[in-house]
């Protein structure tokens, strides 16, 4: 049997925690990441994940912290106007639009987006680079034991590993919340996203645009171009059966089909990548802390795809989580340590989940009635001022 002794044990090779392995590594902690899967890196690849990921301001920061983001900045697209256009009328045609632009309240955009297949590939380059992280794909969470001092984590290779911290990166049937003993709340919708990315002929102006229906948000994020076209990533949410049909459509009846949901804000719409249904669901963790063990992202909160809160939400857990540990790196995983990141994170994360939730029941109406009412609360938080940009900064992470 391997032995081993690492400040931190992180489960989870996913976005969050490849970001994890590389910020605590940057920061000087020696790093354990193990993820059962290997990561898949290609577009092409059978497993590719063809969604998307916005990093918002803070986010941005933290991986540049971590000596990411320059890997990433010749990818991305920025987004500088987050625009909601509500197309509940009798005819699919955009009735309200307005605008939430990123000048009024920053200099810099509201975020990035970028692949997450890239972001996969770019993150294990640099925890190569890191000596004093060891990533092993293909190996998983299995037990942990834990002690007033430190954390006994066995994996599935049979190795050993004595930590002060485990942290359960490990998405939202999380191995680590299992055997820490944290229970979940799980609101389900019976929605799925559709996700793919389109071309189109009119420029997308780094706008990201959500189109308000009914079954849910229909979203197009901005990507590079694509044979000197005009790219987007999209996320089309709606009830789970109508969602596989939509998804197994036939491209030309696809290309019509999501055309029309947009209500033609970028004119025909043209795919350009393959398909792939996710389930959404709402999910929050009774909290975020055991003994010698803190949950981060999907192990800890999982909202639907709106407003680009998820995996922000994630970055934020992880900049807190990071703060608390360079503060006192000689009580890293203490009680102290993870009480006040309970303390500070779990109550956000809750207003989140229910604001986020909110939402998504607000957009999945499809009763006419229901439909003009929220049309109209567009318009109304729009037309104050304060509160536009109060929505805007709580967006980005502000409190």
């Amino acid at each position: 049997m391997e032995r081993i002794t690492p400040d931190v044990v992180i489960a989870g090779g996913g976005v969050a925690g490849l970001s994890c392995a590389a910020a605590f590594g940057t920061a000087g902690f020696s790093v354990l990441c193990v993820d059962p899967t290997p990561p898949v890196t290609d577009v092409n690849s059978d497993g590719t994940d063809h969604r998307t990921t916005a990093f918002f301001q803070g986010s941005q920061q933290f991986l540049a912290d971590a000596s990411i983001w320059d890997r990433l900045t010749d990818h991305a697209a920025a987004l500088q106007v987050m625009r909601i256009v509500d197309a509940g009328g009798v005819e699919p045609e955009p009735r309200v639009i307005k605008d939430f632009d990123a000048s009024d309240i920053s200099d810099l955009p509201f975020g990035w987006n970028l692949p997450n297949w890239l972001l996969r590939r770019e993150m294990v380059a640099r925890l190569t680079e890191l000596p004093n992280v060891d990533f092993r794909a293909g190996v998983g969470f299995k037990s942990m034991t834990t002690r007033t001092g430190e954390a006994i984590v066995m994996l599935s290779d049979g190795t050993q590993a004595r930590c002060k911290l485990v942290i359960g990166a490990d998405g939202r049937n999380s191995a680590v919340r299992q055997a820490a003993g944290i229970d979940v709340k799980t609101t389900r919708y019976g929605q799925k996203a559709v996700v793919f990315a389109v071309t189109h002929d009119q420029p997308h102006n780094n706008i990201s645009t959500e189109v308000h229906r009914s079954g849910g948000p229909f979203t197009l994020v901005p990507l590079p171009d694509l044979d000197g076209k005009p790219r987007s990533a999209v996320v089309w949410m709606e009830h789970g059966p109508t969602a596989l049909d939509i998804r197994d459509m036939p491209e030309a009846e696809f290309n019509t089909a999501v055309t029309t949901r947009s209500a033609g804000v970028y004119g025909e719409l043209t795919l350009c990548s393959k398909r792939q249904a996710w389930p959404i669901i709402s999910q929050i963790a009774d909290r975020l802390t055991a003994q010698r063990t803190a949950l981060v992202a999907e192990a800890a909160h999982v909202v639907p795809p709106i407003g680009a809160q998820g995996l922000n939400m994630s970055m934020g857990d992880m900049t807190c989580l990071l703060e608390l540990a360079k503060a006192d790196p000689e009580n890293i995983g203490s009680p102290k340590m993870l009480d006040e990141y309970q303390r500070r994170r779990h109550s956000e994360i809750a207003l989140r989940v229910r604001g986020v939730d909110a939402l998504n029941r607000a957009s999945i109406a499809g009763a006419q009635g229901v439909r003009d009412l929220r049309a109209k609360a567009v318009e109304t938080l729009y037309s104050v001022k304060p509160v536009r940009k109060a929505l805007m900064e709580m967006g980005l992470g502000a409190r």
